[in-house]
C-alpha cells in the first residue's frame, strides 16, 4: 500500500495569505502546505481521503490519472472544497458517478452545497456522485476493507479510517476509547498536529505526540500543520524516533501483515 500526502496544511495552507512570518517567507518545499488530503494506492486501486480546494493542483502535481472512490471524513470546506474538481474522474468510473463515502450530516450538507449534481435533471457535464452513507461498520470500497472510527472535532463528531495496517485521523481534538482501539499498533499512523499552543478543536503538537505514545505505530506523521508549528527542519529535528511531520508530495509505503512478520 502507498500513502501520498496531497496536502499537509490547516485551513488556511502555508503560506497563509498576509502572512509574512518566517515559515510563510520559506523558500523550502517542504513549508509549502496546501489543504490536507491523501491518496490511497493498493490492489490497483486509487483511494482519495477529502477533495479540499486545492485538489486541483494537486491532482496536476502528482499526475493523479484515476480515482476510484472518496472516502470524507468531514464536510468542512477545506476538506471538500474541491468536489466539483472531480468531474473529470467522475468520466471514468461505471455510470459516469464517483462513489463517496460519508456520513449522513455530510451528505445532506453536499446536497446543500452542490444541488446541480443531484438535480433530476443535472445540467450536462456537472459531477455525479454515488453517496454511500456509513457509520461505525467496516464497508469494501472497490474491495478494499475500510474501518470507519469516531474522531471528536471539538463537539462534532467526524471520521478517521483505518485500511490495512494504515490508520488516517484529520481535525482530531480528542479520540474515543473505542476509536483507540481499532487503532493501536499500526504499522503507520497519520494525525494532525495544528501547532505548539493548545487549540479549542485540533491536537496540539504536544497531545498528538501523546497519543502516538499511547497508540505506538511503527511510524507516525503529522498533518493538518499551520505556519504556528514552525518550519518543517527545525520541526523534524524537535520530534521522537519514528514521529515525522509529513510534507506535501511525501509518498509512504505501509507494510502489510505477511511483511510485518517476516
Amino acid at each position: 500500500m502507498q500513502l501520498t500526502f496531497l496536502g499537509t496544511g490547516t485551513s488556511t495552507g502555508v503560506p497563509t495569505p498576509a502572512c509574512h512570518c518566517n515559515v510563510c517567507t520559506s523558500t523550502d518545499f517542504h513549508d509549502k502546505r496546501l489543504r490536507a488530503s491523501a491518496l490511497v494506492e493498493t490492489a490497483g486501486k486509487h483511494i482519495l481521503i477529502d477533495c479540499g480546494p486545492d485538489f486541483r493542483y494537486q491532482a496536476l502535481r502528482e499526475g493523479i490519472e484515476r480515482i476510484d472512490a472518496v472516502l470524507v471524513t468531514h464536510s468542512h470546506y477545506d476538506h471538500v472544497g474541491g468536489f466539483d474538481d472531480l468531474r473529470p474522474y467522475c468520466a471514468q468510473l461505471p455510470d459516469n458517478r464517483m462513489p463517496v463515502y460519508c456520513t449522513a450530516d455530510v451528505a445532506a450538507d453536499f446536497h446543500a452545497r452542490m444541488p446541480y449534481c443531484f438535480a433530476e435533471h443535472p445540467y450536462p457535464g456537472v459531477p455525479k456522485f454515488d453517496i454511500h452513507i456509513i457509520d461505525k461498520s467496516p464497508f469494501s470500497v472497490a474491495g478494499i476493507e475500510v474501518i470507519p472510527f469516531p474522531v471528536m472535532h471539538r463537539n462534532l463528531e467526524i471520521r478517521g479510517y483505518r485500511m490495512g495496517n494504515l490508520a488516517y485521523i484529520t481535525d482530531c481534538l480528542v479520540l474515543p476509547e473505542e476509536s483507540c482501539d481499532i487503532v493501536e499498533g499500526v504499522d503507520t499512523l497519520v494525525i494532525n498536529a495544528l501547532r505548539f499552543k493548545p487549540h479549542y478543536s485540533h491536537m496540539s503538537l504536544s497531545q498528538a505526540l501523546e497519543l502516538i505514545s499511547r497508540l505506538h505505530p511503527r511510524k507516525a506523521y503529522l498533518i493538518h500543520m499551520s505556519h504556528d508549528i514552525g518550519m518543517h527542519s527545525a520541526l523534524e529535528s524537535q520530534l521522537p524516533h519514528g514521529v515525522l511531520p509529513a510534507y506535501d508530495g511525501l509518498k509512504i509505503h505501509i507494510q502489510d501483515r505477511t511483511e510485518m512478520g517476516r
